[in-house]
């Protein structure tokens, strides 16, 4: 091999390995950065929320939203950092990056609205975590509210996983908001029965349940008169956590007390006369 090219060899060897080594250590530092950083966030995450806890004011739902803005953070930082093991430059980047961010919040316009949803729901709170609600129709335990969703249950354990945009923008009912609820029945007897009879037997089972509540003073009237049946409606106040085992329980009893009072409960009828021919 010719000395001459030899040396230029050496030489593009010399030249590229300096090169060579920087980029390495740039590559490596970058993705040590990006482990650390991932790692980071996670914990920084954890830690927020551990943090909070300690604060009784706060609630898991908000305590979980700041976690996660403290992890977008820490993520943002690092990608920045990541961005600067190659030399880029992260001001002018920023700047880029405001630009192009506006065009994206023109095309993410339902993204952001989202996000904009689940600020309104952590500032006006109208349910918590643990409540039991009615989104648009859609009836679940909140379990989680994140920057662009809310995370239901429904009571056979069916995940629901709904928009913030769709929970701000639609009517909502939250059955745990208050500490007590109503519990309405209708019980129908027969019009050749006494009805003071079936109020002082209904009056009975109620009495001996402690679930429902002696103020407000349960109400026992009659409602309706039906095509066959007097329909008595019965409303008690109980615990809202209380309300459904009161429903079932109560409407059992009654039945039973009323058949074992010799109070008919009475199903439609019909009677079809046949013209002679």
């Amino acid at each position: 091999m010719p000395e001459n090219l030899t040396e230029t060899m050496q030489e593009n060897v010399d030249t590229l390995m300096p090169l060579i080594i920087e980029h390495s250590l740039s590559l490596v530092g970058a993705v040590l950065i990006l482990i650390v950083g991932l790692w980071l966030a996670g914990r920084a995450q954890v830690w927020t929320i551990r943090a909070l806890k300690k604060t009784p004011q706060l609630d898991d739902m908000l305590r979980g939203f700041f976690g996660s803005i403290v992890r977008y953070l820490v993520l943002i930082v690092v990608v920045l950092a990541v961005l600067s093991q190659f030399g880029i430059e992260t001001t002018s980047l920023i700047a880029v990056l405001g630009t192009a961010g506006l065009a994206i919040g023109l095309a993410l316009q339902g993204t952001l609205s989202n996000i904009a949803a689940g600020v309104m729901l952590l500032i006006f709170r109208p349910f918590k975590i643990g409540h039991f609600v009615e989104i648009g129709g859609i009836s679940g335990t909140v379990k989680e509210l994140t920057l662009f969703t809310t995370e239901l249950a429904t009571p056979d354990n069916v995940q629901i996983i709904v928009p913030n945009s769709g929970v701000w923008g639609q009517p909502l009912k939250n059955y745990s908001a208050h500490a007590t609820r109503r519990v309405d029945f209708s019980f129908g007897i027969s019009y050749s029965d006494d009805i003071n009879k079936a109020f002082e037997v209904i009056k009975t089972v109620l009495a001996q349940d402690a679930r429902i509540h002696t103020a407000p003073e349960a109400v026992i009237v009659v409602g309706n008169l039906g095509d066959s049946s007097v329909d008595i409606v019965v409303r008690v106040w109980t615990d809202s956590s209380n309300y459904w085992g009161v429903k079932f329980d109560i409407t059992k009893q009654v039945k039973e007390a009323l058949d074992a009072s010799g109070i008919s409960i009475p199903f439609p009828t019909r009677t079809i006369y046949q013209a002679a021919d």
